[in-house]
């Protein structure tokens, strides 16, 4: 299922979806279309890149992206992507390259258990796999493929999955320009299936960071299908505010290694301006880290009420450049 899916009208006005869900309708400029074919050639000027993130910033938040004094979290997102440049981001991005820099940082103990990378999918040898695993593409989004019984796991559909996400286009740069991405070369990673359920959910714990300091706190949630997302200050504080999903006010956190968590995340954020550190906590109070996100939703998917958007941009301080 994409993410986000642009639905064409009758009169030329396209109608956006977030994950099949209306959010709004708008007409894409032509302009934005001829540019945007384009955008495989890599020879788009900054302007023209430019371009492209405010027409899209628009047609997903309803209003115009302010890039001369950014002042929302999203808006600072979007600067971001045009303006900061640091091969570090890449190296965190790719989920291989990443678990060499979390191993320098805080320490191997946290990493995933890995059972392979692989080249492409026809390298992978599933004899030698356990029963249960799960097989992610190290440079994108909903890239992945949980294997809970080995036995019942369709190697032929599967395969076709990851042929398609392996093909450079599929680089999340093309998208939506999160510069992050455009250098990784395409990777398999299999790693451990982990047992985070927690009070009957699953349960991924979201620290970000601002400029080395964690600022805000968020869990996803999720259970018989259903996705929720809360989020909480520093102190776990419930904060009224929805991102994407909706929350689960009456979800109370019982988190073991919160203070340890915390630390982590502080170190790992260290040398970026923002970044978005994913944890997990195992039923048997093991803490390892899932991934390092520097555009949260790509910057393109609303924070209600709108207020929190300003305050979580009032965290971070842009580099100068």
């Amino acid at each position: 299922m994409k993410i986000f899916n642009f639905v064409k009208t009758p009169d030329g006005s396209r109608k956006l979806y977030f994950f099949n869900k209306k959010i709004l309708s708008y007409k894409v400029p032509c302009k934005y279309r001829k540019l945007y074919k384009r955008r495989f050639e890599d020879n788009l000027t900054p302007e023209e890149i430019k371009y492209i993130l405010e027409i899209q910033f628009e047609s997903r938040m309803g209003k115009k992206l302010n890039l001369s004094d950014p002042q929302t979290f999203n808006e600072k997102l979007q600067w971001l992507k045009l303006y900061y440049r640091n091969d570090l981001l890449t190296k965190c991005a790719d989920k291989v390259e990443a678990r060499d820099y979390i191993k320098e940082v805080v320490g191997e103990q946290y990493l995933v258990p890995a059972f392979g990378i692989y080249n492409s999918f026809r390298e992978i040898d599933f004899d030698k796999l356990p029963s249960q695993f799960i097989l992610k593409v190290n440079w994108g989004c909903k890239q992945n493929s949980l294997c809970k019984d080995k036995s019942k796991f369709n190697i032929k559909k599967i395969r076709k999955k990851f042929t398609t996400w392996l093909n450079p286009k599929k680089n999340n740069y093309y998208g939506c320009f999160e510069w992050q991405y455009k250098n990784i070369k395409p990777k398999i990673l299999c790693e451990q299936y982990l047992n985070i359920v927690n009070d009957g959910f699953l349960t991924n714990y979201r620290f970000f960071c601002f400029n080395g300091k964690f600022k805000i706190f968020s869990i996803v949630l999720l259970k018989d299908g259903k996705q929720y997302a809360n989020f909480y200050d520093t102190d776990l504080n419930f904060l009224p505010v929805k991102q994407a999903f909706p929350n689960k006010e009456d979800y109370v956190p019982k988190i073991a290694n919160y203070k340890k968590m915390v630390e982590l995340a502080e170190k790992l954020a260290k040398p970026f301006p923002h970044v978005r550190v994913d944890m997990y906590e195992t039923s048997d109070k093991k803490i390892y880290i899932g991934e390092l996100t520097f555009t949260n939703w790509n910057g393109t998917v609303p924070i209600e009420p709108e207020e929190y958007d300003y305050k979580f941009g009032q965290y971070l301080d842009l580099p100068k450049i």
